[in-house]
């Protein structure tokens, strides 16, 4: 019937569902395999033959012979039947994980043993499982279900799996990321969010700044190298969009998610930190975004009261007044990623592009540690600075002072294609300038102009209302963030742009759409630029362009503010950096389109 030890395979001819059926489990290849098997012998796997990953599999339980299972039929033919339960995972449609069962009945009872026992070893050594969770619950996010799908949905499948869990749910906002920063989190295997898109902000900043200050690292410093948690996040989607979740998993089903975590699955994901003056102001996963999508969220502030609806409201607002904004964009172009913004090639589960990226990445820091790390940073006095918490720094001076000359050439060409820029008039085309630096220092392009958005997308930023999201082949984990600038046009392409979001074609076929992969950007609005040079002239105040007509002329106003995963940002001038794969969720990424489970 088969060997005693998991070093070898197992196969026995059991029942399911009244059918006789060859079983099989191969250790080498972690599977177990079940099918069809009328005849004497097992017999060959035919067409439907089912099968599933040791890696899948919940949990293994003895089942209750005396229940209603052999009542009648051919169980009669078993004097003292004997069966286990397998509860694993079955796929459904559209990136749906659902909670399988399948009792396989054996006729002896020491066969039934060595199967509860052969596939409980198996599962024992699968490490990256989670045994001890800390559980943020959010009860007023998206429609207020949050606590009731956890209890419901979440909470059974934890119990199978023998995951003991810390519940505490938050009363106030902040509640979660104050919590990580006092209690001792060295005890739980991850952290577990239940709610929105903004909850999840609330424990990836906690938990991102009780790990750098654990490790002695500066956040504010705006080149700090930051230290990756240890500590996976998982989410349970409970909010009005959860975009972070669509985006991880290809589905906001919190039965999916909890299965996720259950099988302990790991995605690398990488994080952006915007800073305003050596200060950290926030960290985005998703979607960091100037002009449209920062004046809808900040009026949507305003109109609370409407509840879900306040977004579409202000949605509409906001495209109807049409402002556009000046201001000037610096980026890094992310020279190391092996795709592009418009390759087609979205991000999928075991990535080649974020695990290429990584490795090209990882090499050209190990080329600015002998001196070259000056060279993609932005021109200012702070990238000249050595000796900081957190900071990569030249071992070898004599290499840095070989360079300095090359940087600084770099730096000067970049300030003169600024200069450039601003000395155009602003009623004229945009214009785009490109650095100019030597061949071994990375260059940084200068864009200025009237924007109606400036978008910034570490991942797709798809939903249930944007499948596509705002960059489709955006990756969770190659260490850079897509850049779209969306110039001064029409409003009725604006809202050409606007729709494609919500179909297949390329939202980024438009000339007045421009989308860069970047490591690094600047962004500073032309007021801002103003106060700078009247500074500069005396005090000398000049003012801005003033509209007679109506607002939604397109006229330029002075600030908007940025949307950083739901929250307002007030800064005009940013600097963002993205640090590749910083945190680790309980996912594997969105698989390809598979055929559902033939099992039930």
């Amino acid at each position: 019937m088969g060997a005693t030890g998991t070093a070898e395979p197992l196969h026995s001819v059991l029942w399911v569902k009244q059918q006789r059926c060859a079983v099989s489990l191969e250790p080498a290849r972690a599977v177990l395999r079940w099918w069809r098997s009328p005849g004497p012998g097992a017999g060959a796997p035919g067409a439907d033959a089912c099968s599933v990953p040791v890696s899948e599999i919940i949990a293994v339980e003895e089942t209750d012979v005396h229940g209603k299972h052999h009542s009648s039929g051919k169980w009669q033919k078993m004097e003292k039947p004997y069966a286990f339960t397998v509860h694993c995972v079955k796929r459904a449609r559209r990136h749906r994980w659902k909670w399988a069962q399948v009792t396989f009945w054996c006729p002896e009872e020491q066969l039934c043993h060595l199967w509860l026992q052969t596939l409980r070893e198996m599962l024992e050594k699968l490490t990256s499982r989670p045994k001890h969770l800390l559980v943020f619950i959010n009860p007023f996010g998206g429609k207020g279900q949050g606590k009731r799908i956890y209890e419901r949905k979440v909470a059974p499948l934890f119990t199978l799996a023998s995951i003991t869990t810390d519940i505490i749910v938050t009363e106030h906002a902040n509640q979660a990321k104050e919590t990580l920063y006092e209690i001792n989190i060295d005890k739980y295997d991850g952290i577990v969010c239940v709610g929105g898109d903004g909850m999840f902000s609330e424990v990836l900043h906690g938990l991102i700044g009780r790990t750098q200050r654990s490790a002695g690292v500066d956040q504010n410093h705006p080149r700090a190298v930051l230290v990756p948690s240890s500590l996976r996040i998982g989410i349970i989607p409970a909010g009005s969009t959860d975009c972070v979740c669509y985006s991880t998993v290809g589905t906001s089903d919190a039965e999916t998610s909890a299965l996720h975590i259950v099988v302990g699955d790991s995605l690398a994901m990488d994080v952006s930190s915007v800073h305003h003056n050596s200060t950290l102001l926030r960290y985005s996963v998703s979607l960091l975004g100037y002009g449209f999508y920062g004046d809808i969220i900040k009026d949507s502030e305003k109109k609370r009261w409407l509840g879900l609806a306040r977004y579409d409201f202000s949605g509409l607002k906001t495209f109807l007044s049409h402002h556009c904004y000046e201001g000037t964009v610096s980026f890094l172009p992310a020279q190391h990623t092996v795709g592009s913004p418009r390759d087609g090639k979205p991000c999928r589960a075991g990535c080649f592009v974020c695990r290429q990226s990584r490795q090209q990445l990882e090499e050209e820091q190990k080329k600015a540690l002998y001196g070259l790390e000056a060279a993609g940073d932005p021109p200012t006095s702070a990238s000249r600075s050595a000796g900081m918490t957190g900071v990569a720094t030249a071992p070898d001076l004599f290499q840095l002072f070989r360079n300095v000359k090359s940087i600084l050439s770099a730096q000067a060409t970049h300030r003169r294609a600024a200069a450039e820029c601003d000395a155009q008039p602003w009623f004229a085309d945009p214009c785009s300038k490109l650095s100019k630096s030597p061949k071994d220092v990375e260059e940084w392009q200068v864009v200025c102009g009237k924007f109606l958005a400036i978008n910034a997308t570490n991942m797709s930023c798809a939903c249930r209302r944007s499948p596509g999201g705002l960059s489709p082949a955006a990756h969770l984990g190659d260490g850079s963030s897509d850049l779209i600038l969306i110039r001064k046009c029409s409003r009725f392409n604006f809202l050409r742009f606007l729709i494609r979001h919500t179909n297949q074609q390329d939202q980024f076929d438009f000339t007045f759409v421009e989308v860069y992969r970047v490591k690094k950007f600047q962004f500073t609005s032309k007021h801002v630029e103003d106060e700078d040079s009247d500074l500069k002239e005396g005090g000398k105040k000049r003012f801005g362009h003033i509209c007679s007509s109506h607002p939604s002329c397109c006229c330029a106003v002075s600030n908007s503010s940025w949307n950083c995963d739901g929250e307002v940002l007030h800064s005009p001038a940013i600097e963002v950096r993205v640090h590749c794969q910083l945190v680790r969720l309980f996912a594997r990424g969105i698989e390809e389109n598979l055929k559902p489970d033939l099992h039930s």
